[in-house]
């Protein structure tokens, strides 16, 4: 198995470098291809009106990578189109420092990585991690959320009826592994966001803003990644590109919408 490994963080951030690490005990190569700089919340890029570069680097562990200063979907797409040579059979996104639920997976660069895999027919894997507020500034230990996804990798590359347009979402609470209370499939939650906006002046007087607030929080409904997170699993959400509304198009028939726009 060849995983390529990236993120929305950077290539020199610890969390990628400790999933890229439990990877390689479980696969036979792994290939790191991320950012050279932060593009969190970036959502879904694809960079088309500029050349992208690729940098070789070496990781904190001495091994080496690649850094492009592409968006983590455009890392995705170079691997894909080329750039890495041999064949990838699995695309490994994180680790987030924090969690990506409910409404955040439309802004996270970590999850849209995942998605760009599923549009190359490759399994695509979120991993980010639930860390406390408290912990700002404190080093994050990165080993039991890289040892719970190495889990998950290795039950999936076990399964040889693997669908090629996997998504899995997943958001490990922070903490020892021997003390979370297991791994649950769940689906999308409810965000809370409590977004603000902060206008200032510049030095010449115009004003400018910023998007502030609160950290979101979540609805703690079972069932979902934000309860099952609260409640101290393993989240793993199974995503899919198709974003029909089925019901929407059964209500707008069942109104007549056919029939009255078509005559």
């Amino acid at each position: 198995m060849h995983i390529l490994v990236t993120n929305d963080d950077g290539v020199n951030a610890p969390g990628l470098l400790a999933l890229a690490q439990a990877m390689r005990g479980a696969a036979e190569k792994v290939t790191v291809l991320a950012p050279d700089h932060n593009w969190s919340a970036s959502g879904h890029v694809k960079t088309l009106h500029r050349p992208l570069r690729v940098d070789k680097v070496t990781l904190e562990d001495g091994t080496s990578a690649w850094a492009s200063d592409g968006a983590p979907s455009d890392c995705v797409a170079l691997a894909q189109l080329g750039f890495i040579s041999e064949k990838i059979d699995l695309v490994l996104s994180g680790i987030n420092p924090n969690a990506n639920i409910g409404y955040d997976m439309t802004y996270s660069g970590t999850v849209t990585a995942a998605m760009e895999a599923a549009i190359w027919g490759v399994p695509g894997i979120a991993v980010s991690l639930d860390r406390p507020e408290g912990l700002s500034g404190v080093a994050v230990d990165y080993k039991p959320a890289a040892e719970a996804a190495q889990r998950i990798v290795r039950w999936l590359w076990q399964r040889e009826d693997l669908p090629s347009n996997v998504i899995l979402n997943i958001n490990v609470p922070y903490g020892p592994l021997v003390e979370m209370k297991g791994f649950r499939l769940t689906r999308q939650g409810q965000r809370i966001y409590r977004d603000e906006l902060i206008r200032r002046l510049d030095p010449r007087g115009k004003p400018y803003y910023w998007i502030g607030g609160d950290t979101p929080t979540g609805v703690e409904e079972p069932g979902t990644d934000y309860g099952a997170l609260s409640a101290g699993f393993v989240s793993i959400t199974p995503l899919q590109l198709d974003l029909t509304s089925q019901a929407t198009i059964n209500w707008m028939e069942d109104r007549g919408f056919n029939a009255e726009l078509s005559a």
